[in-house]
């Protein structure tokens, strides 16, 4: 059945020439093309910051393709724009782990959504991006362990300090979905770390501290 929808879908982006969300192109009949695919550019093979002993990498700088692929994904419906961005992290994070000889079999832990917001929006964008990277990376989805459980504001307006008291006890661990696999937490953007360190706190209350966390992007 799944491949009768494959096929399906295929044909119907042959005869509608599915364009090119970034510059319109049809050549390629997809929804980022080869070449504004390779427009995007990698950040420092370095942590963009360390958050109570962990390091956050951001693939990326939150502009011109990166952003357009993030609220494209985020708040437009453009779901298939998950599978460019795990690619690109997946990319990204595949040269941090061989220039610092990782060798480590994570689970992948996509910040959840609240349920309210979840439901209104009809999807989680980056439980959509854990499912692409797990395809790519052959890790396993851990999506028991985080819940989230308090309605948080949205963080854009916010002071740092209001950022930290809006993220406040926002998340659940549940310790017994644990598999003692190292954790790798996944989030689009990076702005403040405000949700981020909440996510870390509530792990490391629950004495599980082998965690990095990898971003799609940071503003800087």
């Amino acid at each position: 059945m799944q491949k009768i929808k494959q096929l399906f879908n295929t044909f119907l982006d042959f005869i509608y020439k599915k364009k090119c969300y970034f510059c319109s192109s049809t050549k390629e009949c997809v929804k980022m093309c080869s070449k504004c695919y390779n427009e995007l550019n990698f950040s420092d093979l370095r942590p963009n910051r360390i958050l109570n002993g962990v390091s956050i990498y951001s693939a990326g700088i939150y502009e011109k393709n990166i952003q357009k692929m993030i609220r494209g994904l985020k708040y437009h419906n453009q779901k298939e724009l998950a599978y460019y961005m795990a690619k690109f992290m997946w990319e990204y994070y595949k040269q941090i782990m061989e220039k610092n000889n990782i060798i480590k079999e994570y689970q992948i832990v996509p910040v959840p959504l609240h349920k309210k917001r979840e439901k209104k929006r009809g999807y989680n964008h980056m439980q959509l991006v854990a499912e692409e990277l797990s395809a790519i990376s052959k890790y396993e989805i851990n999506n028991e362990i985080l819940e989230r459980i308090k309605p948080t504001k949205p963080q854009y307006k916010l002071s740092y300090a209001e950022k930290l008291k809006n993220m406040e006890n926002a998340f659940k661990i549940n310790p017994e979905k644990y598999n003692q696999k190292p954790i790798l937490i996944i989030d689009d953007i990076c702005t403040s770390g405000a949700t981020l360190l909440s996510v870390i706190k509530e792990f490391k209350s629950q004495n599980i501290d082998d965690i990095t966390c990898l971003c799609a992007s940071s503003p800087r």
